[in-house]
């Protein structure tokens, strides 16, 4: 995995406010969407931890051309106990904050596993710019977020759903990353 490193503060700014302009027309059109269909759902890594599905937030567009899967993860500072209920909650006033970002598709939200790492899992149309809106996110994470704990990965040419049905798809053949974060292994 290349190093990763968030945009420079200004540039992220531009890029959230833009993003932030863009949902409001999106919450006016009425193609933001908080299906239920994954709430509940179990989420396996290859690192051993799992996450459950919270909330789902999904844009009405056009089929991706250019598919792929972004998972981010954070541990939040200073959240424990019922502090992560509370996160839970709070976090759907975020919503502005991702979905008018361009190629956006859809997100499931994973509550914090057994070590407090939340993760996002993303659809996005085109892997470039799933990582200038991880790279922008990162600028606001980490102002709630213990340091060191923002990542990223992005699996090209891959559709969240076929991920969700078969996460073998995502490396075939036996994977060099075994025990990373970011590599979902099961669903149920």
């Amino acid at each position: 995995m290349t190093v990763q490193h968030p945009l420079p503060r200004v540039v992220a700014l531009a890029a959230v406010c833009r993003c932030v302009a863009s949902t409001m027309r999106l919450l006016a059109q009425r193609r933001v969407h908080q299906p239920r269909k994954y709430v509940g759902r179990w989420l396996r890594f290859a690192d051993g931890t799992r996450g459950r599905v919270y909330r789902e937030t999904v844009v009405d567009r056009p089929t991706p051309a250019d598919p792929c899967v972004l998972v981010v993860a954070f541990r939040l500072r200073g959240v424990h106990g019922r502090g992560h209920a509370v996160f839970r909650w709070v976090s759907w006033f975020n919503t502005p904050l991702f979905v008018g970002f361009p190629g956006f598709v859809s997100k499931l939200w994973l509550a914090h596993d057994d070590v407090g790492t939340y993760r996002g899992l993303y659809e996005w149309d085109g892997a470039e710019p799933a990582e200038a809106y991880a790279r922008a996110l990162w600028r606001v994470l980490e102002l709630v977020s213990v340091r060191g704990s923002i990542h990223y990965h992005v699996v090209p040419d891959m559709r969240r759903d076929e991920l969700l049905r078969d996460p073998h798809l995502q490396d075939p053949v036996q994977p060099a990353n075994q025990g990373a974060w970011w590599r979902m292994v099961g669903a149920s």
